[in-house]
């Protein structure tokens, strides 16, 4: 998702969630200020998708349930609140009594050019304070790249190598899953103009 536009005027949590079920659009909420969710490109909507699809074709005995952006999801050690592109939560689930989910093991985020930085440093920051959350994936739309970052046993997170490879996977270890990358960007163009190899 692209970055969201502030609003000036600020909210205590509570007030943002009062806020949030009469808007008409979505809001993430980041210290006291929101900012509304500015709409996705063809490539972001394809590769959310085609990531949904394939943790849908393989899911596995763990039981694992997949949300896309309409999920919000409570950083409770901040009162925070966002909506990542993807999130995937396992076990006993769990939410809040206004349907914030709060344990996810693993966000993925699809990174676009006014997104990015914000993804990379803060929102990464608050993410890591929640306590279920094992692996923090970023997604390119623009060519074929995707970062993984887990957190270790002694709770250090750590950066894999990217992978950038179309006929490679990268494999989420938290729930044993793999993506490949042909998949993940199967019909998606990218600024050259030239359709992925995946098409």
């Amino acid at each position: 998702m692209d970055t969201p536009s502030r609003k000036k005027n600020r909210m205590t949590p509570e007030e943002y969630i009062i806020f949030e079920k009469t808007s008409d659009m979505k809001h993430e909420y980041f210290d006291g200020e929101i900012y509304a969710m500015a709409g996705a490109t063809p490539n972001h909507s394809r590769i959310q998708h085609n990531i949904s699809g394939i943790l849908w074709s393989q899911r596995t005995s763990r039981p694992c349930d997949t949300f896309l952006s309409d999920q919000r999801v409570k950083i409770e050690a901040v009162e925070n609140y966002t909506y990542p592109d993807l999130s995937i939560a396992c076990g006993d689930v769990e939410f809040d009594s206004d349907d914030c989910l709060l344990n996810p093991v693993v966000i993925i985020e699809i990174l676009s050019k006014s997104s990015e930085a914000f993804d990379r440093g803060d929102k990464f920051t608050l993410y890591r304070a929640i306590p279920s959350l094992r692996e923090y994936i970023l997604v390119s739309q623009y060519r074929s790249k995707v970062e993984r970052f887990i957190r270790g046993e002694n709770g250090i997170w750590q950066i894999l190598n990217p992978c950038a490879d179309i006929a490679l996977s990268v494999k989420i270890e938290s729930i044993d899953l793999e993506l490949p990358l042909s998949d993940i960007y199967y019909r998606v163009e990218f600024e050259t103009g030239e359709p992925d190899r995946a098409v």
